[in-house]
């Protein structure tokens, strides 16, 4: 072939075209940030967000913020766009860095700060080299600081499912770090929960220095998901939906979480299972098969990111949905339930307050349901839990654990 030349487009059966269905698949993806004509429902949290670092646009400190909500409710998304806008908006010689990390993955402090230096550096600019691995945790964080005082008058620093660090020292140490005469930059830090009791549970120490200010993003109703989806209806071609595709995956979604994430996560399975299955246009039936995959999907993600003793938590009240005819027990039974699995695996025991706790926030997350039921003047009032999802289902996610498998 010679330089100039180009190859002749081949039509192989074994590369199917899935273009009859999408047009731009990306705007379906989860971590996908839209423009702002497209964030739904969030005027209100992206004003309060933008309020709290406005510090940094005009070349002082931004607060710390922690965030609230269940899965789906736009916490990422609203703080990566608000951090965007900051970027743009900032004043002639304001330089504002920003950096995201996603606490799941890196769950340790070593990993965040090698992260975060990595993500902000710009070697060319700064000529610090940061590498990905081989460094104790304090050389990383001077490299950090270095970086950081070379190229920034402030930053903005996302951490998000911050519940999944192993500790929660990189907070004091982020929003101490310009007091401490670490750096000359400013840093303001956006920590993001599904756990609501999250901050009960941080050493007082990290909670005088990180000073946050709380906001609470609520599940979004069966009209914002909507709004969602049809502004995101330029992924599929012309004419592909079916009128009662956005309403019923908006509807599945709201019924049970609220979660925009599912909602888009069934309507990208929902053009997935059309185009496997050769159809011309994504209908209903489609919907109804993506939302078993997506449910599927989420209750996976929920359950592989939970720590071991929920997890524990959890398979002591699937052990006894599936091997009883009940489908709620007493917090006394599932408490009973969950030593016995302890001791087996060798793991510590934690108090009934917070084994309460932890099935407090399998509620609040979705996995979980608990009613209180009164027994009269003699019995007092009880807790009864009961799992939402399938128990065989559960019980197969959480045993993809190998420290659960024995």
């Amino acid at each position: 072939m010679t330089p100039d030349s180009s190859p002749s487009s081949v039509d192989d059966p074994l590369f199917k075209s899935g273009h009859r269905i999408f047009a731009n698949k990306d705007l379906l993806k989860i971590g996908h940030v839209p423009e702002a004509d497209r964030i739904v429902g969030r005027d209100e949290e992206i004003s309060k967000l933008a309020k709290r670092l406005n510090g940094a646009v005009h070349g002082y400190s931004p607060e710390n913020v922690m965030i609230y909500g269940k899965t789906g409710t736009g916490k990422s998304l609203v703080s990566k766009h608000v951090c965007q806008r900051a970027q743009n908006a900032a004043q002639d010689g304001v330089e504002i860095g920003t950096a995201y990390i996603d606490c799941a993955e890196d769950n340790t402090e070593t990993q965040a700060i090698s992260s975060l230096a990595a993500k902000l550096n710009d070697e060319s600019s700064t000529g610090i080299s940061v590498p990905h691995t081989g460094l104790s945790t304090s050389k990383y964080y001077k490299l950090l600081w270095n970086t950081l005082d070379a190229q920034f008058d402030s930053v903005i620093i996302i951490l998000d499912e911050i519940d999944l660090m192993n500790d929660d020292s990189v907070l004091m140490k982020l929003s101490r770090a310009e007091e401490a005469g670490k750096i000359d930059c400013s840093v303001g830090v956006i920590a993001i929960s599904n756990k609501i009791q999250y901050v009960d549970n941080v050493n007082e120490r990290v909670k005088s220095s990180f000073q946050h200010k709380e906001l609470f993003f609520k599940p979004y109703d069966a009209n914002q998901l909507r709004e969602i989806m049809f502004n995101r209806e330029d992924a599929f071609q012309d004419g592909v939906l079916s009128e009662d595709v956005i309403p019923l995956s908006a509807a599945f979604a709201a019924q049970e979480h609220g979660d925009a994430r599912k909602a888009i996560d069934i309507l990208r399975h929902a053009g997935e299972v059309a185009y496997e299955a050769g159809a011309e246009q994504v209908t209903e039936e489609h919907v109804r098969q993506a939302q078993q995959h997506a449910e599927k999907d989420r209750f996976r993600e929920l359950v592989n990111g939970a720590p071991t003793q929920a997890k524990a938590a959890l398979l002591a009240l699937t052990e006894l949905s599936v091997n009883s005819n009940d489908d709620a027990f007493l917090t006394s039974r599932v408490y009973d339930q969950y030593e016995r699995i302890c001791n087996h695996l060798d793991m510590d025991i934690l108090s009934v307050r917070r084994f309460r706790d932890i099935l407090k926030e399998q509620a609040f997350l979705g996995v979980v349901e608990i009613e209180k039921i009164n027994k009269g003047s003699a019995g007092g009032i009880h807790l009864q839990n009961r799992l939402i999802e399938d128990p065989q289902v559960v019980r197969e996610t959480i045993l993809e654990d190998s420290r659960m498998q024995d």
